[in-house]
């Protein structure tokens, strides 16, 4: 019953685009938060070395 009231009501139908645009959501902002904290570790590594020269 809470199946058919999900798929076939419209706050069922909104409830789902809900949930699915949270998952896409935090998708998005996981592989972004990701990505930046692969920069900046590299950047950091680059300017390590560089940080002992005058």
């Amino acid at each position: 019953m809470a199946w058919d009231l999900l798929f076939s009501s419209d706050i069922g139908l909104l409830s789902l685009f809900t949930i699915a645009f949270i998952l896409v959501m935090a998708v998005y902002i996981g592989r972004y938060v990701s990505q930046h904290i692969k920069e900046e570790a590299k950047n950091a590594a680059i300017n390590k070395g560089s940080a002992h020269a005058p």
